[in-house]
């Protein structure tokens, strides 16, 4: 299904790639991971949609104007927070509370920065909580007219709803393995820098690349060494980075996993830390695998955290 068709009388963005529900082994099945990857057990999904690209930081910029207008957002010290929650809900960074933050704020207008004179619009956005990954979904779903699938009150999501809401664990591991099963990585059980923006060793065997360290490409030697989104090729469902340039957020809770079947999991109902997938520029190969998990409070903010998102498919 491809842009122009529609669903739940809601044309379908350009930016948004259909995922074919199936079968798939969840986990780490080559021995190689850690022990939160496994064990290895059975998930059904269905179909869905999830974005080609990591949130940039030119459309995270365009949402803050906007939800400044709205009266949505708050700011603080230069910290983005939810409005009327004091500074519990806090959403992200900006140039001047963290120097790594691609978005300036002055005079009431959210701007992008320019990092040594390069132009940052298309790199994924960082320094982004997982509340404020969430804000950004629903500010996209009220922009098209969808149904908001969070509840900004409780925080909970309503995956029935068509509006947009970050991918669950299963749905972002089924995505980034791109049709393929039983592989390290969504291309193959190797990777070099001519794949992805990670940190390469020769700590793991199957780390071939001849060049060593950041990517030499993009390490300017100011933070964050992200890449334009797009700068790889994509994997078998036309999805990029997804493997290293930042982590990405997860709807999840994070849980041990269990051996039992699953069929469209949406994780544990609370916990303590929310669910990262992917890797980073900053990551060492083993942590970009496909199934490695990450797992932070919410409230977490780095310059190596970002999220894409997702589209329920009825």
């Amino acid at each position: 299904m491809l842009a122009g068709q529609w669903l739940m009388g809601n044309r379908i963005p350009e930016d948004m790639v259909p995922i074919p529900g199936g079968t798939f082994e969840m986990g780490d099945g080559l021995d190689g991971g850690w022990p939160e990857e496994r064990p290895v057990h059975t998930v059904t999904l269905s179909p869905f949609y999830i974005s080609l690209y990591e949130v940039t930081n030119r459309h995270y910029c365009e949402f803050l104007n906007s939800a400044l207008a709205q009266g949505l957002i708050m700011v603080s010290g230069n910290i983005v927070y939810k409005a009327g929650s004091g500074m519990t809900y806090l959403y992200c960074d900006t140039s001047a509370s963290h120097s790594t933050s691609l978005i300036a704020y002055t005079n009431g207008v959210f701007s992008l920065c320019t990092k040594d004179g390069r132009d940052m619009a298309n790199d994924p956005v960082v320094r982004v909580t997982w509340y404020g990954a969430v804000a950004y979904c629903n500010w996209r779903s009220q922009q098209e007219g969808r149904e908001l699938c969070y509840n900004l009150e409780t925080w909970e999501c309503d995956f029935l709803k068509n509006g947009y809401h970050l991918p669950t664990e299963a749905q972002w591991e089924y995505a980034a393995r791109g049709g393929l099963s039983g592989k390290r990585f969504p291309w193959g059980d190797t990777i070099s820098h001519s794949q992805a923006n990670y940190y390469s060793s020769s700590s793991y065997d199957y780390d071939i690349g001849p060049t060593r360290g950041y990517h030499s490409t993009w390490n300017d030697g100011i933070y964050p060494y992200t890449s334009p989104v797009g700068s790889f090729a994509p994997n078998g469902y036309g999805l990029y980075d997804m493997a290293g340039n930042v982590w990405e957020w997860c709807n999840d809770w994070y849980s041990d996993y269990t051996s039992d079947s699953q069929t469209n999991p949406t994780g544990p109902s609370s916990g303590e830390f929310r669910v990262l997938r992917g890797g980073s520029w900053g990551s060492y190969a083993n942590r970009c695998s496909l199934t490695h998990r990450n797992r932070m409070t919410p409230l977490s903010r780095s310059v190596k955290f970002g999220f894409r998102l997702a589209l329920h498919l009825n």
